[in-house]
C-alpha cells in the first residue's frame, strides 16, 4: 500500500503497476475511468483527461469502463473501439479495429486488426486526427469481451 510523506498508509491511492500503469478495479461507467485518469502519473494524467474529453466530444453516447487496468470506450451493442494505458515513457492508445481506420495508426499488434498510437510527453496532440480516428472507430463494430 502506498505511503504518504508521514509514513501513514494511503488507502485511496491506486497501486502503480510496471511502467506506471494504475491498478484500478474492473468497473463500468465514468467513475472508474476518472479514477484511472486521476491516478495516471505525472504528465500522463493531463493527457488522459484530454483523450477522455476528445472521445466524449467525438462520440456523445460513448460507453465507458475499466477492464484489465485500462479505460475502455465503446458503443452500446457494438463493443469497445478504443482503450489506453500507461507505459514508462508513453501512453498507448489502442484501436481494436485500427486496420480499418484512415489513415491507419502506425503501431502494429500480433492481431493484425488492432493498431495503436503512442503519445510521449513532448508530443503535441493532433486533436483533429484523434477525433477523426475516434469517430471512425466508433462506427465500426468493436471488441466485445
Amino acid at each position: 500500500m502506498p505511503k504518504s510523506d508521514g509514513g501513514t498508509p494511503q488507502r485511496d491511492s491506486p497501486r502503480l503497476l510496471a511502467g506506471g500503469n494504475p491498478q484500478i478495479p474492473k468497473g463500468d461507467g465514468d467513475a472508474p475511468v476518472q479514477a484511472y485518469i486521476d491516478a495516471m502519473p505525472g504528465w500522463k494524467s493531463d493527457v488522459g483527461r484530454q483523450l477522455d474529453e476528445l472521445i466524449e466530444h467525438a462520440v456523445p453516447h460513448v460507453v465507458k469502463a475499466v477492464r484489465w487496468n485500462q479505460p475502455m470506450y465503446g458503443v452500446e451493442g457494438q463493443g469497445f473501439f478504443v482503450s489506453f494505458r500507461c507505459f514508462t515513457t508513453y501512453i498507448k492508445l489502442t484501436f481494436f479495429a485500427g486496420a480499418e481506420l484512415d489513415p491507419v495508426p502506425p503501431v502494429d499488434f500480433k492481431d493484425l486488426n488492432e493498431k495503436a498510437f503512442h503519445i510521449h510527453e513532448a508530443d503535441d496532440l493532433d486533436e483533429q486526427q484523434l477525433t477523426s480516428w475516434f469517430e471512425q472507430a466508433a462506427a465500426i463494430p468493436g471488441w466485445t469481451p
